[in-house]
């Protein structure tokens, strides 16, 4: 009834304050969001591989390559930001997670043309390809952790 009080020992006001507490506290958590995934940068990648077999051959395969590589990543990797952390998961399993409050910046390069998620933590730098849906990305980093 009254989580969060001592020993279960509640009266009075203590009581009251206590459910207003945790009803406020339920009402306003943040829901857990997982990213829908974008398939935009891959694609481009592939489409400028192709008329490039007429210059350079290799160039193209590499970039190709790459594409289809990113694609992979875009089917395969899912990022869910929770009440307190950003998770990444691989298919169902969760392979990272970076509580926002080791976060010290973010920024998502080329607002127009949305390629590069950069966030930068105590201990280490990460940049990951937007492979997911920018819009929906930019607005759970504005929930969650605003930027300084």
């Amino acid at each position: 009834m009254a989580r969060g009080c001592h020993n279960g020992i509640v009266t009075g006001l203590r009581e009251i304050w206590c459910e207003v507490t945790s009803a406020t506290a339920s009402s306003t958590s943040t829901q857990t969001v997982e990213l829908s995934p974008s398939y935009a940068l891959p694609l481009v990648l592939i489409m400028a591989a192709l008329p490039m077999i007429l210059i350079q051959i290799w160039v193209s395969l590499a970039i190709a390559f790459f594409g289809l590589f990113l694609m992979f990543q875009a089917v395969t990797i899912r990022l869910k930001f929770t009440e307190t952390a950003l998770d990444i998961y691989r298919s169902q399993t969760l392979i990272r997670r970076f509580p926002y409050q080791d976060w010290q910046n973010w920024r998502i390069f080329w607002p127009q043309l949305p390629i590069l998620f950069y966030f930068k933590e105590i201990k280490s730098i990460h940049f990951l390809p937007i492979l997911f849906d920018p819009k929906q990305l930019n607005t759970c980093l504005e929930q969650r952790c605003p930027r300084i």
